[in-house]
């Protein structure tokens, strides 16, 4: 009886075993097979059905930048500027900014404004929002930054029915970015960006802009620079072929852009052709100071916010950083011996301070700039002219100067003949004097600037005419040729002599 009983209990024991042993494999193939996420989309689909019972309206979310914080959104900004004009009518708190006219303002919503569109019996409703930035965001760890101020995150949020679906997706949105794009062209202000130090850029992943910018509104153009017709007529043809390109490059596979380098002495008239180059061809322009940039990475995030219709300037770029060629031996081995002697004290001073600071200086090297020009990050966009800016265009890698990178070079001279024609009738409203002689024979001898020679030929009071004023140019140049003649050194010579010392 007892050993029956027993038997009974160990079979029975034997069955649990077994049952838990299938049990286990069992629950591990149900968690193999994800039953729990299989359920939770089950019942995630029918609260989406019952959801849509409820409220039936759909939404879409343009936010201002797209790309990880990367790039601003061309479709935001299509979106506000067609939403400028109905702003204006069914919305009580707005934004305004400057307009192309003077007189006007250009209006948009701010936070938490509602605005209704009606488009082919269709309803629909645009709200604006903004979130705060996260602390921490891993765009963060690719742009680094500094400790600047983060800005909102700012969205147009588009609410419609759900049976209007291809009506709004397919039509009406299509449709608003394109009225948008036409607003912007009818109330683009041309700009001038410079760049902030990127030690300002927030250590938070959504941060600030890279560029300020001021109203662009230099009166220079081609038709008031100084300078040989011929030689201003190639250049103007040469910015026509690049602005009506864009199908030229795609067919060649090239990026839609032109480097230019402009190179002579100072006075010559290097930032006056910039400035008339931007007003011929209707860009904006944006001068980069190298010297605020931190890092190659922080040199792509600026080409990558620059948009397009836009001259990009590094102007003296041979005084910006160290992009020299060929570095003078006995400049580096000094430099080396300074260093050796200048560790030991410069690490007793780091830990006498109190451990590292943040280092400050610029790490844009050659190869970054380079890349920035023409490598990959280059083909961000279309329609975008390089400029550089050098007195001294021997100092220049010759990587950096090369065709297919700067590849138009034009050398801003000392005024000739010609150019003090044009330069005359500019400034005295002349086309000939009996002293044009002199001046033209004095110009073949003498180098004088286009900058010089118009400050000679400007009125200085009332009593002055273009008797007088000749007669100063005149007068400057002989005393030029003299001190030309008496050994007198030209002040770039000069620098350069130094710098050899």
């Amino acid at each position: 009886m007892e050993g029956g009983s027993l038997l009974s209990g160990l079979n029975s024991g034997v069955v649990l075993s077994l049952i838990a042993v299938l049990w286990t494999v069992v629950w591990q193939n149900l968690q193999h097979l994800q039953l729990q996420q299989f359920f939770g989309r089950h019942l995630s689909r029918h609260a989406r059905r019952l959801a849509a019972m409820v409220d039936p309206y759909l939404s879409v979310t343009i936010a201002e930048y797209e790309g990880g914080r990367m790039k601003r959104s061309d479709a935001y900004e299509e979106v506000k500027a067609y939403l400028s004009a109905a702003c204006s009518r069914g919305v009580r708190h707005l934004r305004a900014e400057g307009a192309k006219d003077a007189d006007k303002l250009v209006l948009s919503m701010v936070d938490g404004e509602e605005v209704a569109d009606e488009f082919e019996g269709a309803t629909v409703w645009w709200w604006a929002y903004s979130k705060s930035p996260p602390r921490a965001d891993a765009a963060a760890v690719w742009w680094g930054g500094g400790g600047g101020a983060q800005e909102e995150r700012r969205f147009y949020r588009l609410f419609f029915l759900e049976r209007h679906r291809e009506l709004v997706l397919d039509t009406y949105l299509p449709r608003v970015r394109q009225q948008g794009r036409a607003v912007m062209v009818k109330n683009r202000q041309r700009k001038l960006f410079t760049n902030i130090s990127t030690h300002q850029w927030s250590d938070g992943g959504y941060m600030r802009s890279a560029w300020s910018h001021v109203v662009f509104e230099h009166p220079k153009t081609f038709d008031t620079l100084a300078m040989d017709p011929a030689k201003k007529k190639e250049i103007k043809d040469d910015l026509d072929m690049f602005k009506n390109g864009k199908d030229y490059y795609a067919r060649v596979g090239k990026a839609w852009k032109r480097g230019y380098l402009l190179y002579g002495p100072p006075g010559t008239g290097k930032s006056a052709m910039i400035a008339a180059m931007a007003n011929y061809l209707d860009y904006d322009i944006y001068d980069i100071e190298l010297t605020s940039v931190h890092s190659n990475t922080d040199l792509r995030k600026l080409f990558i916010e620059t948009t397009s219709k836009s001259i990009i300037v590094i102007e003296d770029i041979d005084c910006s950083l160290d992009l020299t060629g060929a570095r003078k031996k006995k400049k580096a081995a000094a430099e080396d011996d300074k260093d050796k002697k200048d560790g030991a004290a410069a690490a007793a001073a780091k830990a006498a301070a109190g451990g590292d600071k943040k280092d400050t200086s610029s790490k844009v090297t050659l190869s970054g700039l380079l890349n920035f020009i023409d490598g990959l990050w280059s083909a961000c966009g279309g329609e975008r002219i390089i400029v550089f800016t050098t007195n001294h265009v021997q100092k220049l890698d010759p990587a950096l100067i090369r065709r297919g990178r700067m590849d138009k070079h034009i050398e801003m001279s000392y005024c000739g003949f010609e150019a003090f024609k044009f330069l005359a009738k500019t400034y005295l409203d002349v086309d000939a004097h009996a002293l044009f002689g002199a001046v033209g024979e004095l110009l073949r001898e003498v180098e004088m600037t286009p900058a010089d020679v118009a400050e000679n030929l400007t009125p200085k009071s009332l009593e002055d005419n273009p008797d007088t004023c000749l007669a100063a140019l005149v007068k400057a140049l002989e005393e030029a040729k003299e001190k030309k003649a008496s050994g007198g050194n030209d002040p770039d010579e000069q620098e350069d002599e130094e710098e050899e010392q």
